[in-house]
């Protein structure tokens, strides 16, 4: 399992106080798509319900293992940082994020760190008490006009900055190789032709061939040749010895 699934692992979204059970299955599907499967429920007003397993919509899973509290802070009890996602400032001093700054945030956490992104209630958010229980609030700029974004659709955007950060945080992966390296004996033979095509088309010019040499290897063995590339190579190579045979033999 790389690091991304890990963190993706550790990072659980906690929903407090959800008053409609379609929202927490609708959440439950918002995070799924997004690879994130640890749903903490707080003191819902419904749940279970067959709203919430209607809106899941294939995400049952995740609703059949949500872990449930009476209270926010037994929720992140056990996390190293926890953010809460609040739409309104509160008279809480706390450090604000962009959901992009949260999730690069949670990205960065370190190995092993549980961590929370904490979403209140549809109507009200979370109340000021529970806000003091973060390390930081999350405010996802909406128009200022209409602002009133809906819980699961909160919990969408969160959860696709993380899958975000966690993919850029994975190396690059190596390029597919339809065929296999070349060997080293593969190499030599063709720095050996190599060098017999330079002297034969006078390319050193009275310099010391061994620093052009030096330098070829270096160039040819960081592009890690494969074996039909060498081939190519060696062909080339071919010709062009045959071309330095007919110019020698016309020059006598």
């Amino acid at each position: 399992m790389d690091s991304a699934a890990r963190t993706a692992e550790r990072t659980r979204i906690v929903l407090v106080g959800t008053q409609h059970p379609g929202n927490i299955g609708a959440a439950a599907r918002a995070m799924k798509t997004m690879g994130l499967s640890r749903l903490v429920l707080v003191a819902p007003q419904k749940f279970p319900h067959a709203d919430a397993e209607a809106m899941a919509a294939g995400a049952g899973d995740l609703l059949a293992q949500a872990q449930r509290f009476d209270d926010l802070a037994a929720a992140v009890a056990d996390c190293r940082l926890v953010l809460g996602c609040t739409a309104r400032d509160r008279r809480v001093a706390l450090e604000q994020l962009s959901p992009r700054q949260a999730a690069a945030r949670i990205a960065g956490a370190g190995a092993g760190s549980e961590v929370a992104l904490v979403f209140g209630r549809e109507r009200t958010g979370l109340e000021n008490d529970e806000l003091q229980l973060c390390h930081a609030a999350v405010h996802i700029p909406a128009n200022p006009d209409y602002g009133s974004l809906n819980l699961a659709a909160a919990v969408q955007v969160l959860a696709y900055e993380v899958r975000l950060a966690l993919l850029a945080a994975l190396p690059d992966p190596a390029p597919a190789r339809d065929q296999p390296p070349a060997s080293h004996a593969e190499l030599e033979g063709f720095f050996a032709q190599l060098a017999d095509t330079l002297d034969a088309i006078d390319f050193h010019k009275g310099r010391t061939p061994e620093t052009a040499m030096h330098k070829l290897r270096r160039l040819f063995l960081r592009a890690d040749l494969d074996a039909r590339e060498v081939r190519l190579l060696r062909g080339v190579l071919a010709d062009a010895q045959r071309m330095a045979r007919l110019a020698a033999g016309k020059r006598q």
